[in-house]
């Protein structure tokens, strides 16, 4: 290396040293602030929950809106959402309950929302994570309400039905699939362990690639990889994450059939969160059985200039072939608009239950 070279690295070097120290001084002058504000709030009664969506939501859409580059949105969003972590932490590690063992996409999503100071809380069920929130063992959940191909989880729906939890957040996870396993080719694979939605989204890969391996459907892609990773011939479709804490090797990248594959989430509390200025309200409904019956139920937000972005019919359960409608909307609970339309449709539809207001995934 000549010794121009080494003196040019130097000198800038030596200017990011300097931005690092600055950058340490900022960041634990922000943690100290974050500490004056849950003292303030101590003081004047209103410690609650120390964690507010909206207010997140806002600090990320600020950031990206002012963002000049060159790092991209995505990567400023994940650091501060980090530095938020970390800062909340020092007042105490938010319990986050997920669809387990550890190395799942709802880790992931887990993670990429309340990053890695949160203090993780997998379990083997889907009930199990609603359960750890209403019984306080945990302060919030993470769980998957629909994919892009292979539509909505019906067990969260269901649960949804009969919670006291409120849907205080959103997730949006791309999903990667990758084929994980020992084995070093795939004519040596006899076994695929996966989810089911994940075998589902793989399944036209597989009957081209594997077409004569039995397919295992399992309780989480991270079971799959602890199986494949103690069975000879055994693969599993799973995730990066996976993929790392099992240290299995990837014999085929990305293999979910469609490219756009994702996967959103939504975050459960004991509360839900207050105007952000991007939200959705989340509601579920009934319609009496009669003609026109659900276009009377929707004609309240056309009426109110309030977009739905999802309605899905699930069914009663309690009723021979009765449903009831799960809708998204644009906007919080409290815009005039979409409370206007909320007290029509209650006076409307025979069954009405509201799932909660929070802010629109930032990404």
């Amino acid at each position: 290396m000549s010794g121009d070279l080494q003196s040019e690295l130097a000198v800038v070097r030596q200017q990011i040293d300097g931005l690092d120290r600055q950058l340490l001084d900022l960041l634990n002058q922000r943690a100290r602030y974050a500490q004056q504000v849950g003292e303030i709030k101590a003081r004047h009664g209103e410690a609650g929950f120390i964690y507010r969506p909206e207010r997140e939501a806002q600090v990320l859409q600020r950031i990206q809106e002012i963002n000049p580059g060159p790092l991209s949105n995505e990567s400023v969003t994940w650091f501060f959402r980090e530095v938020m972590s970390a800062c909340l932490s020092l007042e105490q590690p938010l319990g986050i309950a997920f669809l387990g063992p550890l190395g799942t996409f709802s880790e992931s999503a887990a993670i990429k929302h309340f990053g890695h100071a949160a203090r993780p809380m997998p379990q083997i069920s889907i009930d199990d994570v609603f359960r750890e929130v209403e019984s306080c063992h945990a302060d919030y959940a993470v769980v998957p309400i629909e994919n892009s191909t292979e539509g909505a989880v019906g067990r969260t729906l269901d649960l949804l039905l009969t919670t006291p939890l409120k849907v205080c957040g959103e997730v949006v996870l791309r999903i990667h699939q990758h084929l994980l396993s020992n084995e070093r080719s795939l004519g040596e694979v006899v076994k695929v362990y996966s989810h089911a939605q994940s075998l589902a989204q793989c399944h036209e890969w597989l009957n081209r690639s594997l077409p004569n391996v039995q397919r295992i459907p399992v309780g989480s892609n991270a079971q799959a990889a602890q199986l494949a990773a103690a069975e000879a011939g055994v693969a599993a479709i799973a995730g990066q994450a996976a993929a790392e804490r099992y240290r299995l090797p990837e014999l085929a990248s990305n293999i979910e059939d469609e490219p756009n594959n994702t996967t959103r989430f939504v975050v459960l509390g004991r509360h839900d969160a207050g105007p952000s200025g991007r939200d959705k309200t989340s509601l579920i409904m009934s319609a009496h059985n009669q003609t026109g019956a659900l276009s009377k139920l929707l004609a309240p937000f056309s009426d109110a200039g309030v977009s739905l972005t999802r309605l899905e019919s699930r069914p009663a359960r309690h009723t021979l072939w009765a449903y009831v409608f799960f809708v998204d909307v644009e906007g919080h609970r409290d815009d005039a608009a979409v409370r206007s339309a909320l007290a029509e449709l209650a006076r409307r539809a025979p069954y009405l239950k509201l799932l909660g207001s929070y802010p629109v995934a930032v990404y």
